[in-house]
């Protein structure tokens, strides 16, 4: 099964992906872990990334497709994929329908886990981090019993750039002027699911498997 998951920053992306993968036996590819691993492996493509990015500039459409190709071959995608920040563009969309073209297979689904700015906000404004072992407290769904402190390891709790307001507001509107065309292209093919992300965790997995019969 080949599948897009799709979701605004603090939508729980990642939780789902690894519910997803665990169930259906395929690998969750994200953009930064292929380029990792390209680069690593020294492969063609990820040769080319490494060169542009050591010269500061950004990574081309086509090698960032280039990328996804050369990742499809390992033996983890025979059974399908979950996509993970790509395509961001309509150009890298139309490139990946001609990889999958290529490749004589195409999407089953686009998955958005849909959640409204001003609930992301107030779940990512109000978390608030141990400076010594990590755990994160969350200020209303999640309250140290001190205010301030961790109650894992009694260090400072502080909050960190990613969660401030203003950060999450750029960060929401970047994903939707990238996000809102690729729905609508993917709308026209009947494969967009979208999934109420507001639900528990658990409601929002139950979802994602009944709208992809899996």
């Amino acid at each position: 099964m080949n599948i897009i998951l799709i979701g605004p920053p603090g939508a729980g992306k990642g939780t789902q992906a690894k519910r997803m993968i665990d169930r259906l036996g395929v690998p969750q590819i994200s953009t930064g872990d292929m380029f990792r691993a390209a680069v690593k492996e020294c492969t063609a493509m990820g040769l080319k990334a490494k060169e542009c990015m050591d010269k500061g500039a950004l990574v081309p459409d086509s090698v960032v497709c280039g990328m996804v190709d050369e990742r499809f071959q390992k033996p983890d995608c025979v059974k399908g994929f979950i996509l993970d920040g790509f395509p961001r563009t309509l150009e890298q969309a139309k490139s990946l329908d001609e990889i999958l073209t290529k490749m004589g297979t195409k999407l089953d689904h686009v998955v958005v886990i849909d959640v409204p700015d001003d609930f992301l906000v107030e779940r990512l404004t109000g978390r608030r981090t141990c400076k010594g072992c990590n755990y994160m407290h969350h200020i209303k769904f999640d309250p140290p019993k001190k205010d301030g402190v961790c109650d894992k390891c009694g260090a400072e709790l502080y909050q960190r750039d990613d969660d401030q307001e203003a950060t999450i507001r750029q960060r929401l509107k970047t994903y939707h002027d990238q996000t809102s065309p690729l729905i609508e292209y993917y709308g026209k093919a009947n494969i967009v699911r979208m999934i109420d992300g507001t639900k528990s965790m658990e409601d929002v997995q139950a979802d994602i498997k009944k709208a992809i019969g899996a």
